[in-house]
């Protein structure tokens, strides 16, 4: 559990931080809110294609986990050396649709195989492999930021690091972070009896997919992302070239999404093992919901800084919990097929919503991405009080 952790908080340093890097890349290419949003929308269509191989592969061969998870390391790795060296747009999108592939190859391998070791703690176990993601999505910004700026404050300790230079640093700790995978997770798989052959594997697929509460915790795990992807990238933009912060604040901003997350995740899905899933989905949800629409009240200074901080102990934190909820309701064997199941349905609908918040965000400005953000939320506020879910006894 905890080297997967680890492992998953190395992938999402990478991950983000490209978030941090997008304005500087912006300005050097000259890219518009759209191309912004299209980058986003890349990494998600790629992710979504992901799932599907990984998920088969997981299921199918449950003893190569290991080698799966190299793959997803060397991936990122290779697609920030391409972005690092872009000398335009289409260069740009795909070295982002490599890091996108690459970090979505990572989940089926790793959920799946939490899923299955830990049948009677998948809340708690798949909310520690998510606070891995969030100490690397904490700790990404804040260094990556101070780099890009090379200075706190007033204090200039140096004159800063170009994007492009960070992009081959990056790569280095997921190639070392790959070879660790394959040289000290040989237990991965380990809880499985063996592999199975296609026919199996479509047999108990099918079930799955056939499986309306499945679909639904599907859906409403994609509706968390679309407000994740349309309403961060797009802050980031808002507070770099509309409230001027530097480099070095803005990661601070985005490190304040995901920190408070850290504490309040295992315990969210500590709660959602004891008391069930719906009632912590529910009032995550909800809150996410009211939290996003304060935005247009609170849009500057230290109230929007606290406000960032306090949606950050819900903001990624109810994700485990919808993919936990799934899982209670999927057959033993299909876990890695079941995690790719609901990583793809986040990644199409995430794929749409970026260029969407892009047309919005140069049309109306940012007060008009937080009410996109804001209604998809609450709509999916809404749906988890309606999806069936297993009631925990």
């Amino acid at each position: 559990m905890y080297g997967l952790s680890a492992g998953h908080g190395i992938k999402h340093f990478g991950q983000g931080a490209l978030l941090v890097m997008i304005p500087s890349i912006r300005a050097t290419l000259g890219l518009g809110d759209v191309a912004i949003g299209g980058m986003s929308s890349a990494q998600s269509i790629s992710s979504g294609i992901a799932n599907i191989p990984a998920g088969i592969l997981t299921d199918m061969f449950r003893k190569k986990i290991a080698w799966i998870l190299l793959a997803s390391m060397l991936m990122v790795g290779v697609g920030y050396i391409i972005i690092g060296s872009s000398p335009v747009y289409w260069a740009l999108l795909i070295g982002v649709t490599i890091v996108g592939f690459g970090t979505s190859l990572w989940h089926a391998p790793a959920f799946g195989t939490l899923a299955a070791r830990y049948p009677e703690r998948r809340g708690f176990a798949m909310a520690a492999h998510l606070t891995g993601a969030q100490i690397g999505n904490t700790t990404s910004p804040l260094i990556i930021g101070f780099l890009l700026a090379g200075s706190i404050g007033s204090w200039v300790v140096f004159s800063g690091i170009d994007w492009r230079w960070l992009c081959a640093i990056i790569s280095i700790p997921t190639f070392l972070t790959g070879l660790a995978v394959i040289t000290r997770f040989k237990t991965a798989g380990a809880e499985s009896k063996g592999d199975i052959s296609l026919g199996e594997y479509f047999s108990s697929a099918k079930k799955m997919f056939t499986n309306t509460g499945v679909l639904g915790m599907a859906l409403l795990g994609a509706m968390r992302g679309a407000v994740h992807n349309s309403f961060q990238v797009f802050l980031v933009i808002y507070m770099r070239e509309e409230l001027d912060y530097s480099d070095t604040l803005v990661g601070v901003h985005v490190a304040l999404i995901t920190m408070a997350g850290i504490v309040s995740t295992p315990i969210m899905g500590n709660m959602s093992d004891r008391i069930g899933r719906r009632p912590v989905i529910s009032f995550a949800m909800t809150t996410m919901t009211l939290l996003i629409f304060l935005f247009l009240y609170f849009d500057s200074g230290l109230p929007m800084t606290i406000l960032i901080a306090v949606l950050g102990l819900f903001f990624f934190s109810v994700m485990p919990i919808i993919n936990a909820a799934a899982m209670d309701m999927i057959d033993k064997g299909s876990e890695g097929s079941g995690t790719a199941l609901m990583f793809t349905g986040g990644s199409i609908v995430g794929s749409l919503t970026p260029i969407a918040a892009g047309f919005i965000n140069q049309e109306t400005g940012f007060h008009g991405v937080i009410i996109f953000a804001g209604i998809i939320a609450a709509m999916g506020a809404a749906l988890s009080l309606l999806l069936p879910m297993k009631v925990r006894v």
